[in-house]
């Protein structure tokens, strides 16, 4: 095992989660992290949420634990580009790395506004640097435009009102978080913008951002202009997959692997926001642009990539947060279609339980401002309750509730 040699691509949770599981599991070979950005690996989600409202933003792991505590060989601020399945190399930058087993995590990049390179003062939100500029904007009092109404998005609306800024969010669908929530919610979770003055504009989509080197102005298709000295696109990301054109993996929506995060390639397995797996508990494939799949995902693909002889299936129940205007919203499982119930709470108001069925199964959970119920009700959808299951849960938690008033 000592002349084993594990490079891990993607130096951000999911692979850091790689190189820990690693010694973990007595890997005690060398270990090479190679990461696109020059910083230690960090933690992304408040990077729209608490970091733009000025908190710091410290690493997982300080550089000496890396290196000699968990004995891993850096190689930041370089890009892989190229990935020899037959050869087992990994080229980055100038060099190339030998490997025996391969952890991809790449991750996903932010999705940008056409037509706006080079135009000062329109920023997705992916990195430090993109939330650090952001913030500068806010401090400064920019006049805010948000093209997306997601997550990401909503996160930005919600930290310019914070600052009383006015801040106009631009969505091009009917309904905001269709494919995060669902139709119906969606509009439960869009209504606190309007509780929070935030000016939410859906159907419309951008026809131009415009200015003079720096932006002054966003024109949408319904021919209003809205004034801005700051444009975020919260407008999804893409899996980062192009440096892998020609190595063989399947590319379809992120590297395809199989339930154990296999890839096809000997020795090699995915994990994070750049995998497509199939997911077990739900029977199809996924690709989660999630913090904890991303962590748990990190530690499988290194374990199984190590020990592919005993290789485990990975299946998860999806969990994502977000926070907004001192809320939270907080969902599990998928957001199926076949029936939506609100089971506690109102959707106008500012707390709700929404259950989600798929055939005769619960297959997902919305709260806003349930923190106490949201993790049980992702444990019954992990020991595949049923959707009487769902309901019966519900209705005892509302009757112990009203027991206490």
């Amino acid at each position: 095992m000592n002349e084993r040699h594990l490079v891990v691509v993607g130096a951000s949770l999911a692979g850091l989660r790689a190189v820990e599981a690693a010694r973990r599991s007595g890997f005690d070979g060398p270990i090479t992290l190679i990461g696109a950005e020059p910083h230690l690996p960090y933690d992304r989600p408040p990077l729209s949420k608490e970091f733009l409202d000025g908190a710091d933003l410290p690493a997982f792991r300080g550089e000496e634990v890396l290196r000699d505590e968990l004995g891993a060989h850096l190689v930041l601020g370089t890009t892989a580009t190229a990935l020899d399945t037959t050869a087992r190399t990994v080229r980055a930058g100038e060099r190339e790395f030998p490997y025996d087993a391969l952890v991809l995590a790449t991750g996903a990049g932010a999705r940008t506004l056409p037509g706006t390179d080079g135009l000062r003062g329109v920023h997705t939100l992916r990195t430090r640097e993109d939330a650090l500029a952001v913030r500068g904007a806010l401090d400064a009092g920019a006049r805010t435009v948000v093209v997306g109404a997601g997550f990401i998005g909503s996160e930005v609306a919600s930290a310019a009102r914070k600052r009383g800024l006015d801040v106009t969010i631009v969505e091009a669908l009917p309904t905001p978080l269709v494919r995060a929530v669902g139709e119906t919610m969606g509009g439960a979770c869009a209504a606190l913008h309007a509780r929070n003055g935030t000016d939410l504009r859906c159907g419309a989509g951008v026809a131009a951002v415009e200015g003079d080197g720096r932006v002054e102005r966003v024109r949408l298709t319904d021919g209003t202009v809205l004034a801005a000295d700051l444009v975020v696109a919260g407008i999804g990301a893409v899996p980062a997959t192009g440096w892998l054109a020609g190595s063989g993996l399947i590319l379809d929506d992120g590297v395809v692997c199989d339930e154990t995060l296999f890839t096809g390639a000997p020795g090699v397995y995915a994990a994070g926001d750049v995998a497509r797996w199939h997911n077990p508990l739900f029977g199809r494939h996924m690709r989660l642009e999630h913090w904890t799949t991303a962590a748990e995902q990190g530690s499988v693909a290194a374990r199984n990539a190590l020990d592919p002889a005993a290789a485990k299936p990975y299946s998860t129940v999806p969990y994502f947060w977000s926070d907004w205007y001192g809320s939270r919203i907080q969902f599990v499982g998928v957001p199926a279609t076949d029936e939506v119930r609100v089971v506690d709470g109102d959707p106008g108001g500012d707390r709700f339980v929404a259950l989600y069925r798929e055939g005769d199964r619960l297959a997902g959970a919305l709260t806003l401002n349930g923190q106490a119920q949201i993790m049980k009700y992702r444990g019954l959808i992990m020991r595949g309750a049923s959707w009487a299951d769902g309901l019966e849960f519900a209705g005892r938690r509302r009757a112990a509730v009203m027991e206490r008033v």
